[in-house]
């Protein structure tokens, strides 16, 4: 069908239906960061704009006869790369050495969410396809060295591969649910040792406390505040500025409330720590986290050891936990692989990064493949 390609520059100039009948088309799983509601909670908060190096450039495909909306691609204008998780600082310092300009460049993600999902949003292969090349011709119109497009789940990899993108492999740890119907038949999957250690962390952290799990209607201001200390804190010491703003986490109480898992420990009646968490269909996404004073092995409980049990008491498939962190890997988290795939336009470039990146994948399967030999699951 004739398609007509049109780029928007803030969410709001597309209705919330129209956006989430094909970003989070009936029938698919549910992907929380994906939706309108979030999408433009980041810009209407200010998180995600111009200003912070996240300009929205949303392309919409439509039908040129009736105007339905059939695909859509987050696209952000980077003037940066933070906010990312997927490194290409190297890139940009050698471009720019090399005489060039590598910002601003064009990014598809979800903006400061590492998390696996769909990235193209259409039904149709030949909407992706025109949506893939609509934003390639952005990037030469415009004079950038790049597109981006950061952690697409591995089938649409390969459709973007297929497309001419390059391919680049990073490591996640992630947790999977193997049909375990209560804590203890994922306990029983550990192996011995690993299993008493497990035990012994989670009641040292447990010692003393009242942990909480809140969702929809249980969540109050006093909660996102708390919570928000507790953001501020974790994100001014590892970070220097936290990305997001009060205001941000307002909109997703008054919009996504029931898609939130907010875990929290009490001390004497008194919050002290809270993990943010954001709930899919199929999976549970841990985002944030804070403390307001230190205990041995909280940070453990709350964003790792909480996030299991839920997902096993509400038949959730995975756990994703964010970048990062071999750490995971004692608390039943195993090393997976999650992808990008870069359009970049000047082609000396682009054949320099792509023989870089062949050598990459091959050293993160190696790497991925000695970590799995240390996960804490019984050996078959």
């Amino acid at each position: 069908m004739p398609l007509k390609i049109r780029m928007i520059e803030r969410l709001a100039e597309v209705s919330r239906e129209a956006w989430d009948s094909v970003a989070n088309p009936q029938g698919a799983p549910f992907e929380p960061f994906l939706s309108w509601d979030f999408l433009d909670a980041l810009e209407t908060s200010g998180c995600a704009v111009e200003e912070t190096g996240w300009g929205p450039k949303h392309l919409l495909a439509e039908d040129e006869g009736s105007g339905e909306l059939l695909g859509v691609l987050p696209l952000y204008l980077k003037g940066h790369s933070y906010g990312e998780f997927v490194f290409d600082h190297g890139w940009a310092n050698a471009y720019e050495n090399a005489g060039g300009q590598y910002y601003p460049k064009l990014v598809t993600a979800v903006p400061f969410t590492p998390v696996t999902g769909r990235r193209v949003l259409a039904r149709d292969p030949a909407v992706r396809g025109a949506l893939v090349d609509a934003a390639r011709h952005v990037a030469a119109e415009w004079g950038l060295s790049g597109w981006h497009v950061l952690f697409p789940f591995e089938a649409e990899w390969g459709e973007l591969r297929d497309a001419g993108l390059l391919g680049r492999t990073d490591i996640q740890f992630i947790w999977e649910n193997r049909g375990y119907q209560s804590h203890e038949d994922f306990l029983a999957d550990l192996a011995s040792r690993k299993r008493k250690a497990l035990k012994k962390e989670r009641g040292t952290a447990q010692h003393g406390l009242e942990i909480e799990r809140l969702s929809g209607d249980a969540l109050t201001k006093h909660h996102w505040d708390v919570f928000f200390a507790c953001y501020q804190e974790t994100g001014a010491r590892k970070w220097g500025s936290p990305y997001l703003n009060r205001a941000f986490f307002s909109l997703i109480h008054e919009r996504m409330a029931d898609r939130v898992l907010l875990v929290m420990a009490k001390r004497e009646g008194e919050h002290i720590a809270a993990a943010l968490n954001f709930i899919g269909s199929q999976a549970l996404y841990g985002r944030y986290w804070g403390a307001l004073e230190h205990r041995d092995s909280l940070h453990f409980e709350l964003c790792y050891h909480q996030a299991v049990d839920y997902a096993i008491e509400h038949g959730l498939k995975r756990v994703e936990a964010g970048a990062q962190g071999p750490h995971k890997m004692a608390r039943g988290y195993r090393p997976q692989a999650v992808h990008s795939a870069h359009h970049l336009t000047q082609e000396s470039f682009a054949q320099a990064v792509d023989r870089f990146l062949a050598r990459e994948r091959a050293a993160v399967q190696a790497e991925i493949g000695a970590l799995g030999a240390e996960t804490p699951f019984k050996k078959d």
